[in-house]
């Protein structure tokens, strides 16, 4: 069951950072008795439906909800096992897919925008429900094919990292590591001690279960394994909406940073009214690198 402190205190957090939004959280039964949760505001406008990257939750959006929730109706999500959402009894690629696909039969006609991971399940997820999508926004979206070609020294660095982090929360010594990620995300949102603290309290209630260290684990996992995304890619078919694609500059090796950028491109072309638009001094966290424009890009398509 999710935990409802966790839930006032996300509220309580994204309210003091977006006055005015009137944030409350959704949920939706899923198969086996769980429950997919999101954070929405409750104003009108366009709806805008974000997807966090592997193992983040709704507050890795903080650093663009100022510039978004004035004009729109966002909603934000978490993936099953993450943040407020129940764990599933599977997860895999195909699972993922079917969840969002669930939350945007909910929400939609939407403006999917995803990061990273998430970046490639809001394609999959528009191919799959293409009259609920008025449009995409990928952020440094993640592509199989750069995954391919991740050097076997990173991935294996990679995984026992992933390995190390799970140990320590089962430890108890994950706090000191949590609290480090959980300053960064919140000094990207706001500069007032008080809203980071709040932001902090919340990021640390949202990983406070075993659980969801875990996932974060397995979701890295998930996007690196290539062959399950490239059937999915083969077999998708683009809808015809305005696309974005926001690549960084930053944060990759160089061979891997030319080939995603092509790939990016191809990715944009796929698409009739696609266009890929490199920000400038952005890492792979794009929207906190570069928040403005991130936002202009989602808002000039949502518009």
């Amino acid at each position: 069951m999710a935990d409802g402190r966790q839930r006032d205190l996300v509220i309580k957090a994204l309210s003091a950072l977006a006055p005015g939004a009137g944030f409350m959280f959704g949920e939706l039964p899923r198969p086996g008795g769980r429950h997919l949760r999101w954070v929405e505001t409750t104003n009108g406008g366009p709806t805008i439906l974000l997807t966090a990257g592997a193992g983040d939750t709704v507050l890795d959006w903080g650093p663009v909800l100022p510039a978004l929730t004035a004009d729109f109706h966002v909603v934000a999500y978490d993936r099953a096992g993450l943040g407020a959402s129940d764990p599933a009894p599977r997860t895999n690629l195909a699972s993922q897919v079917e969840d969002l696909v669930a939350v945007l039969d909910r929400h939609g006609p939407a403006l999917l925008v995803g990061h990273s991971w998430g970046g490639l399940l809001v394609q999959l997820a528009a191919a799959a429900r293409p009259g609920k999508v008025s449009g995409l926004v990928l952020v440094d979206p993640t592509h199989e094919e750069v995954m391919a070609e991740v050097p076997l020294r990173l991935r294996l660095g990679s995984e026992v990292m992933l390995t190390w982090i799970v140990a320590l929360k089962a430890a108890g010594m994950f706090g000191k590591r949590l609290t480090a990620f959980g300053q960064d995300t919140a000094a990207k949102c706001s500069t007032d001690p008080a809203i980071q603290a709040l932001l902090l309290d919340a990021y640390r209630a949202s990983y406070a279960r075993l659980g969801q260290v875990v996932a974060i684990r397995t979701e890295n996992q998930l996007a690196s394994r290539v062959t399950a995304a490239r059937r999915a890619r083969a077999a998708m078919t683009v809808p015809d909406v305005p696309m974005t694609v926001l690549t960084a500059t930053r944060g990759k090796l160089p061979a891997l940073q030319v080939r995603a950028a092509a790939l990016a491109d191809q990715t944009a072309a796929a698409f009739p009214r696609g266009q890929h638009v490199v920000v400038d001094d952005a890492g792979h966290y794009v929207h906190h690198d570069q928040p403005a424009a991130t936002a202009a890009a989602i808002k000039a398509i949502a518009a």
